[in-house]
């Protein structure tokens, strides 16, 4: 029998402005009315008008038919461009579209193969860290987000002793925490020029790893070529302008793979793990998947097309628990949407979290249950409905490597050990920034 996971129960009646600004600083997800889980659009206004879209056609019409006149909202890059620039992750227009040519052969499947190493032994690290607490409890969140953190710093710079790795995580985590929340200013609609008090006291976190990652980019400028991230993307070259990128361009770039690449991957595992642990079921068939595959582990990339159950949990941790859980953006011009019309200026909402449990799309939407990702489940499912990378031309560039690197790691977890829930160690599903397990996933830690 499927399980039904931890959820925020969404609010029953319109939200005041107070309590939208309390509710927003504490948890996005609580600002998710109920409706927004039964209707294909939903309308509203604080001051300024806002959609929030939960239907396919819609969807593909706002990512990929009408892309230009959906551009990221004024919000999201006074959140994101303070950490990670003008990159590729929040650049619009002419400057997306040719740092996107650039970057896209960086991540072409013959370079993952050649990084998949990196993964693997980074969750060799990550058993021989839990074989400590065999017999005891761990935090898996915090495992996972070392492990990530070991993978991308490795494979983006192959571990350069430059990289702080502790600060750049502790610096990550201040900055979700402070500038990462939406302040009633932005609740208001006030412009995005007119500073907001986390932005202005909470700057020296992002001004350490934008200067970290300056030093690591002039040294490498003079050594000898490696086989990692950096180097590609030093190498990176828009193939219709023969533009390349500059080194703003290329730190900002190699900070948002930096910060994205490792907090995303690890709340998908976190959130895997923590799933497999609550169903005796799935844990089982995780571990002969995984042992069938790569024995006592650690998993290589040419364990991938034995390890399709493994895959199937990663899908739906994050169908329930998707790391960007919701995502906003401003209309520049008219259109229509579900019959409804929209506006110069107004916000349109992708509450992924609600499309991912939709009554209207998912049968027992709050129930887990990694069917749902059979084959022919997904060939049968409109592709709109899915979105833990988004979709359309910007859908998140580095998705195939995030889905290696998390059946590699926790595949080599499940063949080696076994995961209990302690009583009253339940993860809230918190949304700031990224939709993290507030308390952690503390879980009971068992050799097989």
């Amino acid at each position: 029998m499927a399980i039904t996971p931890p959820l925020i129960e969404p609010p029953r009646r319109p939200l005041s402005i107070p309590q939208v600004v309390r509710a927003a600083s504490r948890n996005l997800l609580e600002i998710i009315p109920g409706l927004a889980f039964q209707q294909p659009i939903i309308s509203g206004r604080t001051i300024a008008r806002w959609h929030m879209v939960m239907d396919p056609e819609a969807l593909e019409r706002v990512l990929k038919d009408n892309l230009d006149n959906y551009p990221k909202s004024d919000v999201t890059l006074r959140l994101l461009r303070p950490a990670i620039g003008d990159s590729l992750f929040v650049a619009e227009g002419a400057h997306w579209r040719w740092q996107r040519r650039a970057a896209a052969p960086v991540f072409q499947h013959r370079n993952l193969v050649t990084l998949a190493p990196f993964m693997t032994e980074a969750a060799n690290r990550t058993l021989l860290r839990l074989e400590a607490a065999a017999g005891r409890a761990a935090d898996l969140y915090q495992e996972m987000v070392t492990a990530t953190f070991d993978v991308i710093s490795d494979v983006a710079m192959s571990g350069d002793k430059a990289i702080d790795r502790r600060a750049v995580s502790a610096s990550v985590t201040d900055y979700i925490e402070t500038v990462g929340r939406i302040s009633l200013l932005d609740v208001l609609a006030v412009p995005t020029w007119v500073p907001r008090p986390a932005t202005l006291f909470n700057r020296s976190g992002t001004d350490q790893m934008q200067q970290m990652m300056d030093r690591v980019i002039a040294e490498r400028a003079k050594a000898p070529r490696r086989d990692d991230l950096m180097s590609l993307m030093l190498e990176a070259e828009d193939p219709e302008t023969e533009r390349s990128m500059t080194p703003e361009e290329l730190r900002d770039n190699m900070l948002a793979f930096l910060v994205a690449g490792h907090e995303t991957t690890a709340l998908a595992l976190a959130w895997s793990i923590y799933l497999a642990a609550c169903d005796t079921k799935v844990q089982t068939r995780l571990a002969e998947e995984a042992r069938a595959a790569c024995g006592d582990g650690p998993a290589e990339v040419g364990h991938l097309p034995k390890l399709t159950y493994t895959r199937q949990v990663i899908e739906e941790a994050m169908r329930l628990y998707p790391p960007a859980g919701m995502l906003s953006r401003t209309a520049r011009g008219e259109d229509e949407l579900c019959g409804r019309q929209v506006t110069k200026g107004e916000t349109v909402i992708l509450p992924i979290y609600a499309l991912h449990r939709h009554r209207l799309w998912w049968e027992n939407a709050d129930q887990f249950d990694p069917e749902n990702f059979e084959a022919a489940k997904v060939k049968a499912r409109n592709r709109y409905l899915y979105l833990p990378f988004g979709a359309g031309p910007r859908i998140c560039i580095g998705m195939n490597f995030a889905l290696i690197e998390a059946q590699i790691i926790l595949a080599s977890l499940m063949a080696r050990y076994r995961f209990t829930p302690l009583p009253g160690k339940v993860p809230v599903p918190e949304m700031v920034m990224t939709l993290r397990p507030s308390g952690g996933v503390n879980l009971a830690v068992a050799r097989r």
